[in-house]
């Protein structure tokens, strides 16, 4: 026999109910087009050329480029190839290395959060 009583509704939770917001550590994941942009800045600054050089060799204007770099521009697969290109890496190379990023990024700090041997493998993005 059921304490359920007739005419009243009965919520069945589908999911276990979610942690509260002071459980859980107040981080926010890395933006990709920050990760994308950060390794073009790295890649850029480890072979010692400016802006301008790389902007002229993939034919993107360098505020553009700037941006990109800054995180503040999302740049298109074909802007990132060029971007990438200029820098001799491919495309799978620039995407790899943010996807590491990410991994690395987003382990140490929602990882953390998770409980002791909590994993995180991250998201592979390819264009």
């Amino acid at each position: 026999m059921t304490s359920h009583v007739p005419n009243e509704a009965r919520v069945v939770p589908l999911r276990p109910p979610a942690a509260r917001p002071q459980d859980r550590p107040a981080v926010r994941e890395p933006l990709w087009r920050d990760l994308v942009g950060d390794v073009l800045r790295r890649e850029r600054l480890a072979q010692e050329r400016t802006l301008k050089d790389v902007a002229e060799a993939a034919r993107i204007s360098m505020p553009y480029l700037s941006e990109v770099e800054r995180g503040r521009k999302e740049a298109s697969s074909e802007v990132l190839a060029a971007a990438a290109g200029a820098l001799g890496m491919g495309l799978a190379d620039l995407l790899a290395r943010a996807q590491g990023e990410l991994v690395r990024v987003t382990a140490r700090h929602i990882g953390a959060g998770r409980g002791p041997g909590a994993r995180y493998d991250g998201m592979c993005l390819a264009a």
